[in-house]
């Protein structure tokens, strides 16, 4: 099965949401085209998602770097790797609506849940590469400045894992892991709340009350990640 090049129309449709007219079409054919087209014989996008994915964490760090001027290298790391995450790219290639333009084979279009969604996030990385080859760095930039820069300002774009995050601090700074303890439980079994307690020696312990331990312990693992000015006060200008 030969791949279809896009109709002239699609193509002004996606250069419009895309913001970058290309030069050279068969890079953007090519990005749109998953393997499964041909048998994989034939010209499809994932040389270009490898290329992609390099230049999305660029940008990306680019934009963090200079919009969030105080963040610690520690909450930069976690906001980067949030927002070059596959679910990421997928929202993305959702708002694009790319379903409409990538081209597949018939097993492909079958596939459901997680592995479509890697096949979104793929697409939306083997198309900044395109815009990279076709318009240079700058072509790439303003598309991910156009589609990541409000989502890199969200308050919880640094909320990820807290206890991930607090774990690799204590562990580098003081050589320790940090302890949870339970406090208190208290409400009615289908509204508890539970009140835990973290501390890692050498600072003072923080505590947070959430509807599940976990969520109680990543509470109190984000207040001490803020005290200790590792991560930014949700809210807090950067």
């Amino acid at each position: 099965m030969k791949a279809r090049a896009l109709s002239a129309e699609d193509r002004a449709k996606l250069e419009a949401l895309i913001g970058h007219e290309f030069a050279d079409k068969q890079w953007l054919d090519r990005a749109l085209t998953h393997a499964s087209m041909a048998s994989g014989k034939g010209p499809n996008y994932e040389r270009l998602e490898f290329l992609g994915d390099r230049v999305l964490g660029l940008c990306v760090a680019e934009l963090l770097f200079r919009t969030f001027k105080n963040a610690a290298e520690g909450e930069l790391s976690v906001r980067l790797n949030q927002l070059v995450s596959a679910e990421s790219c997928a929202e993305v290639a959702d708002q694009l609506e790319l379903h409409r333009f990538i081209r597949t084979g018939a097993d492909v279009k079958k596939l459901t849940g997680k592995r479509m969604l890697n096949v979104r996030a793929d697409v939306v990385e083997s198309l900044i590469a395109a815009l990279y080859l076709d318009g240079g760095l700058e072509a790439a930039r303003t598309f991910v400045l156009r589609y990541w820069k409000d989502r890199a300002t969200r308050a919880d774009g640094a909320r990820r894992d807290a206890k991930t995050e607090l774990q690799e601090w204590a562990h580098a700074n003081f050589a320790v892991t940090p302890a949870y303890r339970v406090d208190d439980r208290s409400g009615p079994d289908h509204d508890p709340r539970f009140t835990v307690t973290v501390e890692v020696k050498g600072v003072a312990p923080e505590t947070g009350i959430e509807r599940s331990k976990r969520a109680a312990e990543q509470v109190a693992a984000a207040k001490m990640l803020e005290r200790e000015g590792v991560w930014q006060k949700a809210g807090a200008e950067s």
